[in-house]
């Protein structure tokens, strides 16, 4: 799947945010409803503690065409098979990662502002993805740095690899953030903490598709 498109959307499964509900049956929802990525991330348990879920998440964006990263972790995403990895701006150097990793094998970066994106474009990030669009409460406060749409439409007027938004995107603003530039879409309680995770996947999809048709 590594020539896959980085675009639609990009569904971060973490298990805080599922409700107590199992993570593999909320991932396949999110892909039933139309989820064209989705990224491991999980803050809590040890790396091998992980291992047989992101495996099982492999299989499952196997059998759906869907791309699957794992935050943070290079080593847990090769070992369990992933497309890519997403780092953040304390995390692994791109440059390094992209260094040691195999043909294919796709690094994601966060970013905030136009000067960040071009540093881990020209790192050799497969996507920059910008944020925090909106408030969110997914994040740490006093980690989670302020963007907008309309800083998101200047990284995508500069950079020349896909962008990705991020932070407190949900079916009410999704639009607005389809129409400022973004390539994919990047979301965790807007389904993992929805009543019913495909029907909210498959309404932000199809939002998404109406966004990018204005």
């Amino acid at each position: 799947m590594a020539d896959a498109k980085i675009s639609g959307l990009y569904v971060i499964i973490d298990p805080e945010a599922c409700l107590g509900r199992d993570v593999l049956q909320v991932a396949r929802q999110a892909l039933e409803g139309g989820a064209s990525m989705l990224q491991w991330r999980d803050k809590r348990r040890e790396k091998r503690a992980q291992l047989a879920e992101v495996q099982a998440l492999r299989e499952l964006c196997a059998e759906h065409g869907a791309l699957l990263f794992v935050n943070d972790h290079a080593d847990l995403a090769l070992a369990a098979g992933a497309d890519g990895v997403h780092l953040g701006q304390d995390d692994a150097p791109v440059e390094e990662v992209c260094r040691v990793a195999p043909a294919g094998f796709m690094v994601g970066a966060s970013t905030n502002n136009v000067s960040e994106a071009l540093e881990a474009e020209s790192a050799g990030a497969s996507y920059v993805a910008i944020g925090s669009i909106y408030p969110t409460k997914s994040k740490d406060p006093e980690r989670t740095r302020a963007a907008s749409p309309e800083r998101l439409s200047e990284v995508k007027a500069a950079v020349s690899v896909p962008v990705v938004a991020i932070g407190g995107i949900d079916a009410s603003n999704i639009e607005e953030v389809v129409r400022a530039g973004a390539d994919a879409v990047a979301v965790i309680s807007a389904v993992c903490g929805a009543d019913d995770p495909q029907s909210a996947s498959r309404e932000l999809v199809e939002r998404q598709g109406r966004g990018s048709a204005l």
